[in-house]
């Protein structure tokens, strides 16, 4: 018995003393990793990069020897979140290259494996061909105005305009076909024109019964009539209607998930579950793809139960996991269908980023691209709503955020404002340029420009 002791007591200690020798998982040393990518914003303390794969994140570093604009490439160590936009690890060291005018070729860390990736080289060549004010105007969606539109067309080199009810009142389709045609014309470039027909309490063409004979009906009518056949069925109708009337995007569908009547988006969204809903968006989305029309899904990452952002301010203190096993899941039915557009909402969504609106966070766009993979353009809601107008540099921040197109009713200031803030050095001509391209390469996708044209 004693032997057995003894021998057990000698089993233990060697373990132990194994154990022991074993590395500390607080101890061992992070995997040191590269991350390359182009300096969007600097400061003494942190430098902002925008990354191959689109994100926004942010390191930790004193004094990085920099300008924005310039190519770097961290040595760093520690966990990469791809969902958040600041980093908590730390930076060994780096290796810059500087900034130039726009390069010969088309930069490798420009262009991806999406939905546009047949149309980059073309774009690039076409972006070349541009002035910076061109470039700048191609990222801004102006509110129209009838008074000033056709100069300003030429003026600032916008890439498109939103309309609104108040331009349909009284107009015959004559009348729609020919301001389109004008507006066309007077453009450089094929222009964005852009419309929020969602049918139901959100309807433009269709307020004019001279355009369309009734009022498109909402999602959830159109559920109740027929099932997601009918949805299919409308969505091209509708596409028809507004191609005909010189009109290539529908700020639509309303894939946010409300259940509850009394919430403020209940009207306009379709008014079920998770599953039904991401149902609805893939519907809408695979019809569109048969038309020349592009959809928008709406309002990223999921409005939720929270109230109007047109009149101020608006908190959206649900948990990430709500967001995530909840809201994106339409979002990722409609991108995984061929959704070429995404528009953010201006909610401050507190547990991914309780400092900015959705519109302005970077860390809300890194979840877009990188957890649902998205490849398309990403939309702001516009910008001079309440939830947003009284924010300085609003446009600039949502540049930084990871936008490609500004919708803007004061587009005239946002213009001045990225033409300042490139002269200033706080945007780089590096980061428009690759915007630009993501929107022209759009436009042919989409079979707007097409070469040789004017």
């Amino acid at each position: 018995m004693k032997n057995k002791i003894i021998f057990f007591v000698g089993i233990l200690l060697i373990v132990g003393f194994a154990y022991l020798c074993l590395p500390s998982k607080k101890e061992k040393t992070p995997e040191i990793q590269n991350v390359e990518g182009t300096i969007v914003h600097l400061t003494q303390n942190e430098v902002t990069i925008k990354s191959q794969n689109n994100g926004i994140y942010t390191f930790h570093k004193e004094d990085i020897k920099a300008n924005i604009g310039d190519k770097i490439v961290l040595e760093y160590s520690g966990i990469l979140d791809y969902d958040k936009y600041e980093q908590s690890g730390s930076i060994s060291n780096y290796t810059i290259t500087p900034s130039k005018n726009i390069p010969l070729e088309l930069p490798s860390e420009w262009i991806d494996e999406g939905l546009f990736k047949d149309y980059y080289n073309k774009a690039y060549q076409k972006l070349k061909t541009l002035s910076i004010d061109e470039k700048i105007g191609q990222l801004l969606l102006g509110r129209y105005n009838e008074n000033n539109a056709l100069n300003d067309t030429k003026n600032y080199h916008l890439g498109g305009f939103v309309f609104f009810e108040v331009d349909f009142k009284n107009k015959t389709t004559a009348d729609v076909k020919t301001r389109s045609n004008h507006l066309q014309n007077a453009s450089k470039i094929p222009l964005l024109m852009a419309v929020d027909e969602e049918g139901g309490k959100v309807v433009r063409i269709s307020s004019n019964p001279n355009l369309v004979k009734e009022k498109f009906e909402s999602s959830k009518e159109l559920y109740n009539q027929g099932g997601f056949p009918k949805i299919k069925e409308d969505t091209i109708e509708k596409s028809k209607i507004l191609k005909n009337l010189g009109f290539n995007l529908n700020l639509a569908p309303v894939v946010d998930i409300s259940t509850d009547p009394n919430d403020y988006m209940y009207e306009r969204a379709f008014g079920k579950d998770a599953t039904l809903t991401s149902s609805y968006a893939k519907s809408v989305i695979e019809a569109s793809k048969t038309t020349d029309v592009s959809y928008t899904l709406k309002h990223f990452p999921g409005y939720g139960n929270n109230k109007d952002t047109h009149t101020g301010t608006v908190t959206d203190n649900r948990t990430y996991d709500t967001i995530i096993n909840n809201d994106l899941l339409p979002f990722d039915a409609g991108i995984k269908s061929g959704a070429e557009a995404v528009l953010v909402s201006h909610n401050i969504v507190t547990s991914i980023d309780s400092t900015n609106p959705a519109s302005l966070s970077p860390s809300i766009h890194n979840l877009l691209r990188n957890r649902l993979d998205f490849t398309g353009i990403i939309i702001t809601d516009d910008l001079d709503m309440g939830a947003t107008k009284n924010i300085a540099n609003a446009t600039t921040k949502a540049l930084l955020a990871g936008n490609d197109l500004i919708i803007t009713t004061d587009y005239q200031t946002s213009f001045n404002e990225i033409k300042t803030g490139i002269t200033q050095g706080t945007i780089s001509e590096d980061l428009i340029n690759r915007i630009a391209l993501r929107n022209l390469a759009w436009k042919y996708y989409k079979g707007l420009i097409i070469d040789n044209e004017k």
